[in-house]
């Protein structure tokens, strides 16, 4: 089995996995930081290629755990947005920077979390009827960013934050967006061929510890209270957006 050798790939990418772990047991966003990592070493969507298989893997455990607790219809129209975002990356996907991507939904991001912080933004104490439009447009942003440098969280979470779903519902609607995402990012990634032998063997190593951190993730949410849940949700969040703004930033001045 042919593996990357890099030591400093390694220093990055075991703090990532296990992030990307916590994430896919129910921490969403946690994981999101997990390619801009391994992006510091080698080009994202090879990052991105990496990451792939250990989140399907990961999203297949999650979606058993959880596959009582899911919005169905917030899945649907989710992942029809997501068909088409993830269908526009791929066209773009040689062409677009991956800078502009990360300032962008990092500065929305921001703005949400920012806003609903203060008050401004009154998140119902009760779950709302999920919108078709507003859902197939963050559907579509997920799908895109998710494609273009795995950072398809904050835009899903604009929305489904705001229908305030029951705690374990959310994590659960979660697992199955990502998991119907992740597994649709398969065509446009072996089209542009980013797969290898080296990066599925790589894959395939760092897997056990990406298995583990997601089960310890499982019984992180669900001893967390749901209000600290959301807090801690909001604050990854806000944490991860300004991280994917400086990454921008940076990546527009060189």
């Amino acid at each position: 089995m042919t593996i990357i050798t890099d030591p400093l790939f390694y220093a990055l990418a075991i703090p990532a996995v296990i992030a990307l772990g916590l994430s896919k047991g129910g921490f969403a966003g946690v994981g999101q930081m997990a390619t801009p990592m391994l992006a510091l070493v080698m080009p994202p969507l090879e990052a991105a290629a990496i990451m792939l298989p250990i989140m399907i893997v990961q999203d297949a455990n999650a979606v058993w755990v959880y596959r009582k607790d899911w919005n169905r219809r917030v899945v649907a129209i989710v992942v029809s947005g997501a068909i088409f975002g993830i269908g526009v990356a791929w066209l773009l996907a040689a062409y677009i920077s991956d800078a502009a991507v990360r300032i962008f939904i990092g500065v929305t991001t921001i703005l949400f979390v920012a806003y609903s912080l203060v008050g401004m933004l009154r998140i119902p104490r009760e779950p709302k009827h999920p919108g078709v439009a507003s859902g197939v447009f963050w559907g579509a942003l997920a799908g895109f960013t998710s494609t273009i440098c795995q950072a398809g969280s904050p835009p899903y979470q604009m929305y489904a934050l705001r229908l305030r779903l029951a705690k374990m519902t959310f994590v659960g609607t979660t697992a199955m967006v990502f998991a119907l995402i992740n597994w649709i990012k398969v065509i446009p990634y072996f089209a542009l061929g980013q797969f290898s032998t080296e990066g599925l063997g790589t894959s395939l190593a760092l897997l056990p510890l990406a298995l583990a951190a997601n089960l310890f993730g499982f019984w992180l949410v669900r001893v967390t209270p749901q209000e600290i849940f959301y807090r801690v949700t909001l604050a990854v969040m806000l944490l991860i957006s300004i991280e994917l703004t400086r990454e921008g930033v940076v990546g527009l001045s060189q």
